[in-house]
């Protein structure tokens, strides 16, 4: 048995889940139309490989601010139902089970909030996930983070620490990202797979001969 790493977002999803997720806020006026040009403009940085995470985040967590774990996660299903089930990549559930069969052990990390990226886990039958953790205080969300970002660098930190509380290797271990921000990720694992890669990953996929993937959201032919 050996480990196959998923990233979620334009992996998994055909599009960033954090930024779907702020426009359903908004198409259900839990969060204000006037956070939309802003954090268009990070996550066009993030694609650039310059994003500050942290302000990612602290910007596009404020909605949560005061709510209730119960009060997220309902919310949370209804937006994976509506907007994340139709966007996942029909290959990419195919690699899933493929690893499934092979009897892997399935992890999905990601530099989304762990409010999203468990459910969305455990949604395509996935128990292991790792995300960014928010705080909480009293029973609510503080709209803020805590511990090492699961981002670039900070995934492999955080995977290491996984690994070792769970008695894990990357030995034999696959992976899969699509994004420049991942290329730690990629060299980390044995064989490093890049989905629809970004130029930049592409280069790299090119000159490191990885294996590079091709997944789309219509449906496959028979």
């Amino acid at each position: 048995m050996a480990l196959a790493i998923f990233d979620m977002d334009d992996t998994l999803v055909d599009g960033d889940s954090s930024s779907l997720w702020l426009n359903y806020q908004v198409a259900h006026e839990l969060a204000p139309a006037a956070m939309l040009p802003r954090e268009a403009e990070m996550l066009r940085a993030y694609y650039a490989g310059e994003l500050a995470m942290e302000d990612y985040m602290a910007y596009t967590l404020t909605p949560l601010f005061g709510l209730t774990h119960t009060e997220v996660e309902d919310w949370v299903n209804q937006f994976i139902e509506e907007v994340i089930l139709p966007r996942i990549f029909p290959q990419a559930l195919r690699q899933i089970e493929l690893h499934r069969q092979r009897e892997d052990r399935l992890l999905i990390i990601s530099a989304t909030g762990e409010h999203l990226v468990r459910p969305i886990a455990q949604r395509l039958g996935v128990r292991d996930s790792i995300g960014i953790l928010l705080e909480m205080e009293e029973g609510a969300y503080t709209g803020k983070t805590h511990g090492v970002l699961s981002y670039r660098e900070g995934k492999i930190t955080r995977l290491q620490a996984w690994l070792e509380q769970q008695g894990e290797t990357l030995v034999g271990s696959h992976g899969y990202s699509d994004s420049l921000n991942d290329i730690p990720l990629l060299e980390a694992v044995e064989y490093p797979h890049a989905v629809n890669p970004d130029a930049t990953l592409r280069a790299e996929t090119h000159r490191r001969g990885w294996t590079e993937l091709a997944w789309r959201r219509e449906p496959l032919s028979a």
